[in-house]
């Protein structure tokens, strides 16, 4: 990583004033407060949650809050959680880009440029911070360039870990919620969202809080897709709960001039304009609790940090939000990478009343938007060969097996080899399996409650939430099967009603064979069976001799034990353990016979995992290789596991022993 990776951000007070021309009478009206989007209950503060935090210092609301009455809620947010240290500083120092001052508590840093307004300076230092957990958000103006490949799958990895975090707290405190509401007791039902992020800010696990990042997050990629509002200021891409505004106000900036970092276009305004490349925002303020606009807006906190923006050339960023069928928020949002301002100008708008308006422009060759490949992939579940008339070789490559189709698609060369196996919905196991064990299920005939006999089984509760979303991983979850007396809708019956979403197996230059999705796939959720034809140690022997393809269960990383590891937040939290099965001493043979998940590439940064899953026998020697998102995974993005062992040549894991 070279020495200009991060840089101060330019000196706004170098800039000159631009020139003055007539301005236009203003119109005097009372002050009007920013426009927020409205959350569904308000933020949680410490003695809302259920466990024991610690009580945060007391925070200075920032300049322009939004009401008296919402002071409190803004104040909360508006608070360092923790410094960056492992995810920044001390990357840099280990890679030799820093200064580092005296220090004698070196896990107490922040990175900050030198402190002289009159000089230009071209260097970081690392200097001492105090060591209060809760300080107020740095108004400090950092832009990061030119990361070295191993610096950005860094970041990235870490984005990721801490996304998988949030998104583990959040099912984690649903279903802790649902535990409550089945057992009938009192209580009011927190948004898990809010639960996670907070927790999360009070073990000093928020990200990018300790300086503002102009252009892109590092570890952030164009198209990475968000359920909840808070996950975003959990990672830093965006710092506001609310606000569609992020800025460093006027109070902070080193210029007393707000500054603007990023926006979201959401349509909550009747003016704004999206065209996809170039934006009309329409900036905040005037409007009552029904959206609809009752007074002129002024230019003055998020609308001048915009136009502020524009007259020092700083790009923001810009992240989407829309509505979503099937996302459990409603909506998503998605950033589409960074955009610059060129031009603004106050209108009367469509309600009559005088509104700000803002034109930006998106930056030059940055990747496709990811809003605009979700409305392609869209277009491909619907009309396929309309808007790819060459490259498709079938369909349905399972031959109407699964749920829905799985398209083949191939635009690069001739291989149609995937056409001439025979498509396995789940794996053959040999008869035995099925004889040997209790056949005992559960007696629930209304639904499973978490007392039931299979939720014993699985040590007293079930793995899933009401959404069938994978709660924890384990080293083994058994599922309601033929035995059990409840109904096939039944939420401990997930991975045995097949694939969810549309799949798309494809020929890519990059790894050969690769799996993608034309839905969006939320983390924690069931993707599909890696399935083929089980055989024993002995006739594993055999089948590699003759050379065919062979799947090793047991070389697959537990990448299990991530999901749901809340050791970061709770000290007490232990690995599951239970219930516990014996080696995996079992091959598969997909030489033959396979499903779309033996097309999906390796990857050390894997997003999608493995899970053992018993449902049709209780032989705990023959698990179900069931795989679930370790991430939300956008559309025609590519699926990857990390099969342990991977072959040099092919990027895939080494079958054939």
């Amino acid at each position: 990583m070279g020495s200009n990776s991060v840089v101060p951000f330019q000196d706004l007070n170098l800039y000159p004033e631009p020139p003055t021309g007539p301005a236009p009478a203003p119109v005097i009206i009372p002050k009007i407060e920013p426009k927020s989007e409205p959350l569904d209950e308000p933020l949680p503060t410490p003695q809302s949650l259920h466990f024991s935090t610690p009580s945060p210092a007391p925070a200075t609301a920032p300049a322009c809050s939004p009401s008296s009455s919402e002071a409190d809620v803004y104040s909360e947010y508006y608070r360092i959680s923790e410094m960056f240290r492992s995810a920044f500083a001390q990357r840099l120092q280990k890679h030799g880009d820093v200064a580092i001052l005296p220090d004698s508590d070196l896990n107490s840093r922040a990175i900050v440029p030198v402190p002289n307004p009159e000089t230009q300076v071209s260097d970081i230092v690392i200097t001492p911070r105090s060591g209060r957990k809760y300080l107020t958000r740095s108004s400090e103006l950092v832009r990061v360039t030119d990361l070295k490949p191993d610096d950005q799958r860094y970041f990235r990895d870490l984005i990721r870990k801490t996304r998988m975090l949030f998104d583990s707290l959040r099912v984690f405190a649903t279903a802790e919620d649902e535990k409550r509401k089945d057992l009938m007791v009192s209580h009011r039902k927190t948004r898990g969202d809010l639960k996670a992020s907070a927790f999360m800010r009070h073990s000093g696990l928020w990200l990018n809080r300790d300086k503002r990042i102009v252009g892109d997050i590092p570890g952030v990629s164009i198209g990475d897709v968000f359920f909840f509002r808070m996950e975003l200021c959990v990672v830093g891409l965006h710092g506001q709960p609310q606000a569609g505004i992020d800025y460093v106000p006027a109070s902070q900036s080193s210029n007393g001039e707000p500054i603007a970092t990023s926006i979201i276009v959401s349509g909550g305004y009747e003016d704004d304009e999206d065209a996809g490349d170039v934006i009309v925002y329409t900036g905040h303020g005037g409007q009552d609790k029904h959206n609809k606009q009752v007074v002129h807006q002024k230019l003055e906190c998020g609308n001048l940090a915009l136009e502020r923006s524009m007259n020092y050339g700083v790009e923001v960023r810009v992240i989407r939000g829309f509505k979503y069928d099937g996302s459990i928020s409603g909506k998503v949002y998605v950033y589409d990478g960074l955009y610059r301002i060129i031009e603004t100008w106050f209108d009367v708008g469509k309600s009559g009343f005088g509104v700000f308006k803002f034109k930006l422009v998106r930056i030059e060759n940055q990747v496709e938007m990811g809003s605009s490949v979700m409305r392609f992939a869209q277009s491909l579940r619907i009309k396929p060969l309309e808007v790819r008339p060459k490259g498709y070789v079938t369909l349905d490559l399972s031959r109407k097996k699964e749920n829905f189709p799985v398209f083949f698609y191939n635009d690069i060369d001739g291989d149609h080899d995937p056409i001439f196996y025979e498509y396995l919905m789940t794996t053959v196991f040999p008869p035995y399996v099925y004889n040997s064990g209790s056949n005992n299920g559960c007696e629930c005939i209304g639904g499973c409650l978490d007392d039931c006999f299979c939720a014993m089984k699985n040590g007293g509760e079930f793995a899933y939430d009401m959404n069938g979303i994978l709660v924890r991983g384990k080293p083994l979850i058994f599922e309601c099967g033929p035995h059990c007396r409840c109904p096939p809708m039944c939420r401990n019956r997930v991975t045995q009603k097949g694939v969810r979403n549309r799949f798309e197996v494809f020929r890519s230059r990059e790894t050969g064979w690769g799996v993608r999705s034309l839905d969006l796939i939320q983390a924690g959720s069931f993707i599909c069976e890696y399935a083929g034809v089980v055989l024993t140690r002995e006739q594993a022997q055999i089948f590699t001799m003759n050379g065919d393809s062979l799947i090793y269960p047991s070389r697959f990383a537990q990448r299990w034990k991530e999901w749901g590891d809340l050791s970061q937040i709770f000290s007490d939290y232990v690995c599951p353990a239970y219930p516990s099965i014996p080696p995996l001493d079992y091959a598969m043979d997909v030489s033959r016979m396979r499903n779309l998940a033996c097309y999906m590439s390796h990857s050390s940064s894997p997003n999608v995992f493995v899970q053992l899953v018993l449902y049709d026998h209780n032989n705990v020697c023959f698990p179900h290789l069931m795989l679930f998102a370790m991430e939300n995974i956008p559309p025609l993005r590519e699926l990857s596991l990390d099969y342990g062992v991977a072959d040099e040549w092919t990027g895939k894991l080494a079958i054939c022993s």
